[in-house]
C-alpha cells in the first residue's frame, strides 16, 4: 500500500502505527453513521473509532473536530472550543480543496493547511486509537496521546 500524508507524518514524527483496510463499500456518502459501519467491519469498538469532521466558523476559519463514532458532535461545545459564535460543517464539495482529502477518507493528519484541531477527551481512555489514513477504506491505528501529538490538537468535551 502507498503511504499517504497521514502516514508519512507520523513516520516524519517517528510515532508507531498501524493500518487496517476495510473494503469501502460507499458507506462515507451516509450523513450519520458511516463510522461505526467502519468499526463494525472491522471488528472493534466504534468507541474507539474517531471521525474527522471539518468545520467553518462565522470568521470564515476552518477548524477540524475529531468525535468518536459512538457519539455526535454538540456544536455548543464545538463553539466554544474554538471560540466561535457559530460553527458549520464544511461542504462535502468543498472539502478537497482545503484539506486535500475527500469525503469519507479525511484525516486530521496531513491537510493542505494546518488547522486548529479538537479532539473529544474521551479519546485518552483508549489505549489505541483509529483514523482515517486519508483515503477510504484504510484506518491508521495509533496510541491517543500521538494522535494528540500529531495533530497538535487540544482535547476538550466535544459530546452531545
Amino acid at each position: 500500500m502507498k503511504k499517504t500524508n497521514a502516514m508519512r507524518i507520523l513516520d516524519g514524527l517517528k510515532i508507531s502505527y498501524e493500518t487496517k483496510s476495510y473494503d469501502d463499500d460507499g458507506e462515507h456518502e451516509l450523513s450519520r453513521g458511516a463510522a461505526a459501519g467502519i468499526a463494525e467491519k472491522l471488528g472493534i469498538d466504534a468507541a474507539a473509532v474517531y471521525k474527522t469532521i471539518v468545520m467553518r466558523t462565522e470568521k470564515k476559519e476552518v477548524v477540524v473536530f475529531l468525535q468518536s463514532a459512538e457519539h455526535e458532535i454538540n456544536l455548543k461545545k464545538a463553539r466554544q472550543a474554538c471560540g466561535a459564535k457559530e460553527v458549520t460543517p464544511v461542504k462535502p464539495d468543498e472539502l478537497l480543496a482545503l484539506t486535500g482529502y475527500i469525503r469519507g477518507g479525511c484525516s486530521p493528519l496531513g491537510m493542505k493547511r494546518s488547522f486548529r484541531t479538537f479532539i473529544d477527551e474521551s479519546v485518552l481512555q483508549h489505549e489505541k486509537v483509529y483514523i482515517s489514513a486519508g483515503l477510504r477504506g484504510e484506518q491508521i491505528v495509533l496510541a491517543p496521546a500521538d494522535l494528540v501529538r500529531a495533530a497538535k490538537a487540544e482535547t476538550c468535551d466535544l459530546v452531545l
